[in-house]
């Protein structure tokens, strides 16, 4: 099924849930918005089981991080990544790829991607080295569990984060 609407150019979508987003997620906005024109952080809302953030604050926080960038947007969106593409007329789906471990999963959620709309390509980044053991399920964990979260997360996030730990 191929969309009627032609893609936007260079707009890419970086989609994921950002619960909380981490310095891997902001190096590889950052380096998309340097290959696009525009990038759409596009915030995954869906029935996490225990989600430490809303989908509301998600954006609220991925909007502060960003917030010197014209062209990184933040949105929400549900249903099929593509057919939310299709309607923002992107050209492209950025993933990130941390490991080995990744690709397999990645590549068929990109094979899936290009059989439902052939027009929209997927893009795979590497964070930058430091980064490449990151994931929002670690940051919480070792969060919870005490642990220092400063330089894995953006300021603002370690904030949001203790502001939440305190019942906020």
């Amino acid at each position: 099924m191929t969309s009627s609407v032609a893609p936007s150019g260079r707009l890419a979508i970086f989609p994921g849930s950002f619960d909380p987003v981490t310095n891997g997620h902001v190096d590889i906005i950052l380096r998309g918005a340097r290959l696009f024109e525009r990038i759409i952080v596009a915030v995954l809302v869906h029935g996490e089981k225990t989600p430490l953030f809303t989908s509301d604050e998600r954006v609220a926080i991925i909007r502060e991080v960003f917030h010197e960038y014209p062209n990184i947007e933040v949105d929400v969106f549900d249903g099929l990544l593509v057919e939310y593409a299709r309607r923002r007329r992107a050209s492209a789906i950025v993933r990130g790829l941390r490991a080995v471990s990744d690709f397999e999963y990645e590549f068929q959620m990109a094979l899936m991607n290009r059989h439902l709309e052939p027009t929209i390509e997927t893009v795979f980044m590497m964070p930058a080295e430091q980064y490449t053991y990151l994931s929002s399920r670690l940051i919480k964990e070792v969060f919870q569990l005490g642990g220092e979260v400063s330089g894995l997360v953006p300021p603002a996030v370690e904030r949001w984060m203790r502001v939440k730990a305190d019942g906020g």
